[in-house]
């Protein structure tokens, strides 16, 4: 099923999408919010999945239009969002752009970072920016969300809390990150909110695309309507989410409506383009000695998206116009 929260108050207004998306009904009687249902998912998913049936089948008289520029994140505020880096190649390149040796550790044992949970943005709100001079950038990226995971799980039990999954864009700002890096305690003021698609979906809704932990499936970039990248997401993810949650779990419980992020989509295929201008501007400096795209300006338009088989959306699409913070 699918899944959706009107902007409505703090947490939004739950409802149940129809897989084309462009049906939705209110969830009112089963769960005001997301965060309700994810706290209760056992008890009260199948109530949601029989209204989807309903839905689809055209039975739900209240059904109406399904609008994404109505939407907040699925989770406008999460108590948690722990964002990895799961495409290993993608952080081999940018180290070795500056010089940098990749330590082995890095092939086995996740990179993760806990993000600001408490102001997510929905999937055309405007990302709103101090100053071009922090060096804008895109990350177009998959995240699960979880139900309650206990502390010491381990990754073959770890995927059976996966609930739905979302795409993300994780906004940087990439000329305030290695200031923070060198102080040796991590991403800060460089990571500003989050944006979210319009529609979190549980797995089975992927179908075949959906295995080992990954979604194989191209996430599709453009920035100014011109085509970015589509990198395919399962190809080169070297730690797959239940990796990833057990990560983040070794030492912790997670707690019902965690969203754990999958980092930057790359592949070794570089054909295929990227995920975010950092890579790009890596691979140019690789190859020429400079990097020469320039990072994102006010007025610049992204758009993030995932098509099926056979090219129907199926998160719909993170639509954002950077702009300066008032």
């Amino acid at each position: 099923m699918k899944l959706a929260s009107l902007k409505s108050g703090r947490d939004g207004r739950l409802v149940v999408v129809s897989r084309d998306l462009s049906r939705c009904v209110f969830a009112d009687g089963i769960a005001p919010t997301l965060q309700s249902a994810l706290d209760e998912w056992t008890a009260l998913a199948p109530q949601l999945a029989a209204l989807a049936a309903r839905l689809e089948a055209g039975t739900v008289a209240a059904a109406k239009p399904f609008d994404p520029r109505l939407c907040a994140a699925p989770l406008p505020r999460a108590h948690h969002w722990a964002d990895g880096s799961a495409y290993v190649n993608h952080v081999e390149l940018v180290r070795k752009a500056r010089g940098a040796e990749m330590p082995a550790s890095f092939w086995t044992d996740p990179l993760i970072y806990q993000g600001g949970s408490d102001d997510l943005l929905g999937p055309t709100d405007d990302a709103a920016f101090a100053s071009e001079d922090f060096g804008i950038d895109l990350e177009a990226e998959i995240a699960v969300i979880v139900d309650d995971v206990r502390m010491g799980i381990a990754p073959d039990a770890a995927g059976e809390h996966i609930r739905l999954l979302v795409l993300a864009n994780d906004w940087s700002l990439r000329n305030l990150i290695p200031g923070e890096l060198a102080k040796g305690f991590g991403f800060y003021q460089s990571k500003p909110a989050t944006a979210f698609s319009p529609v979190a979906v549980t797995p089975d809704e992927l179908g075949h695309a959906w295995r080992d932990g990954r979604v194989h499936l191209p996430l599709v970039s453009r920035i100014n309507d011109a085509p970015f990248g589509a990198p395919d997401a399962g190809v080169d993810m070297t730690f797959s989410f239940p990796q990833l949650i057990a990560h983040a779990a070794r030492t912790r419980r997670l707690g019902a409506g965690a969203i754990i992020g999958s980092g930057t989509v790359s592949n070794y295929d570089r054909s295929r383009g990227s995920s975010c201008l950092a890579e790009k501007r890596t691979l140019e400096l690789l190859a020429g000695g400079r990097a020469q795209t320039p990072f994102l300006r006010f007025g610049d338009r992204v758009r993030i998206e995932m098509p099926d088989a056979a090219g129907r959306s199926i998160f719909g699409a993170i639509d954002q116009r950077v702009v300066p913070a008032s």
